[in-house]
């Protein structure tokens, strides 16, 4: 009988994070700017993208 190899992906445990401190921060700035879930959204889809855009232009 044949053995099946699994492949395994080494994804970084830090970057996992990041991405979703990232989103969660910009959906929270987002959200107390302009009280809309959809702007909310799209600005977590952005995440750290749309947090410097906020911090360079508040």
């Amino acid at each position: 009988m044949k053995e099946r190899k699994e492949k395994k992906f080494n994804v970084p445990v830090g970057s996992k994070g990041a991405i979703t401190f990232g989103s969660a921060l910009a959906i929270t700035i987002s959200w107390s700017i302009h009280k809309s879930i959809l702007w909310a959204i799209i600005h977590g889809f952005f995440s750290w993208f749309y947090v410097i855009y906020y911090i360079l232009t508040r």
